[in-house]
């Protein structure tokens, strides 16, 4: 099989693409490595996977000096005449979508860069995705789509129609755009909503690695909505987990329970969306002090009101993977914490 990873210089695609590189699929990878956020961790990520800095160009294929069955290329998503080029020389069987342009924050400050990358870009996916016959086409949703639900517990079933930031309204464009094609052309599409992804190799504008740089600066950190929220925390090889587990079962079948109101989850056409998170969400006070314990330093903290896009929590159901391809969730914030702090340290020569 051969599998097109978009995003193989991020957090979860770097991951992803090393537990399938291991277990012997072949992988194209490809990621933009813009600047959004400290280009030397993006190279970083793909040194691990074989991948040179000095070998990389622009649309340039870049051969893996650590696995013979991975490939590399910097490209753009919305660049649609070398996508196009790319589906046509490599017959991808399967396509999983892992990159966008990240930060609920930042689409606030640059707006456009969300719509070319997330809207634009995703497209380019789909539309090459139905001219290759692909047999699956995979794609990272967010959390951030539930916006203004008030459930305790967020299920893919649940109205999602009232996102409060541009991200969000691009990852909902996303599962919207995907459920036309699979209508459409009977492509089979799936959707991953993320639950706040952390572990080694994390992004540093998420709270696990600002957090950790700070107290370790001895800065105060900036806790917001003065402590009182709270996040379905899941480490990135449950997530990894997950993703696998909806690439190694069938594609999405047109639902036996589709009726004349479909409901968000649950459709006519091969389409399917699943949350992924760890299905326990703990308060980020109680994160911060689980960083703190395991820092072994007090965190000065900055208590401040809550941020426009930010939401006061986030609880996953994942009972319908669970039940369909027995994903489980198996890592504790404690030990996640643990193995995150381990490598920061590593990476970052940190010393006590």
């Amino acid at each position: 099989m051969k599998i097109l990873i978009t995003g193989t210089a991020g957090f979860i695609g770097f991951h992803l693409a090393e537990k399938l590189l291991a277990e012997g699929y072949n992988v194209i990878g490809i990621d933009s490595i813009n600047d959004y956020y400290d280009v030397l961790l993006k190279y970083g990520r793909l040194a691990v996977s074989g991948i040179a800095k000095n070998e990389i160009e622009y649309n340039k294929e870049v051969k893996s000096t650590k696995y013979n069955n991975y490939s590399f290329y910097q490209l753009l998503l919305e660049d649609t005449e070398n996508i196009e080029a790319l589906f046509d020389k490599e017959k991808f069987d399967v396509v999983i979508n892992l990159a966008a342009q990240a930060g609920v924050r930042y689409s606030m400050e640059n707006p456009h860069a969300y719509i070319k990358s997330n809207v634009s870009g995703f497209l380019n996916l789909l539309e090459c995705g139905r001219k290759n016959n692909i047999e699956h086409l995979i794609y990272a949703s967010s959390s951030s789509v539930y916006g203004l639900n008030n459930d305790a517990i967020f299920n893919t079933r649940d109205n999602v129609d009232h996102p409060i930031s541009l991200y969000a309204a691009t990852k909902r464009s996303n599962e919207l755009m995907a459920h036309v094609y699979s209508h459409l052309y009977k492509l089979p599409v799936t959707g991953l909503r993320f639950f706040t992804v952390y572990g080694p190799w994390g992004r540093p504008d998420m709270a696990p690695m600002l957090f950790t740089k700070a107290i370790t600066e001895d800065k105060p950190i900036s806790v917001f909505n003065n402590g009182d929220m709270s996040r379905d925390f899941t480490y990135i090889a449950d997530v990894v987990e997950g993703i696998t587990c909806v690439l190694k079962n069938q594609s999405p079948a047109p639902s036996a329970e589709f009726t004349d109101t479909p409901l968000p989850n649950n459709s006519s056409a091969p389409f399917a969306i699943y949350n992924i998170g760890n299905n326990n969400p703990v308060k980020l006070l109680d994160f911060i002090e689980i960083l703190e314990t395991e820092l072994d330093i007090t965190a000065k903290k900055n208590l401040l009101p809550m941020q426009p896009g930010d939401v006061h929590s986030t609880f996953a159901d994942v009972t319908p993977l669970v039940n369909t391809m027995g994903y489980q969730p198996k890592t504790s914030l404690k030990n996640g914490i643990h193995q995150f702090i381990t490598w920061y340290k590593s990476f970052y020569a940190i010393n006590k």
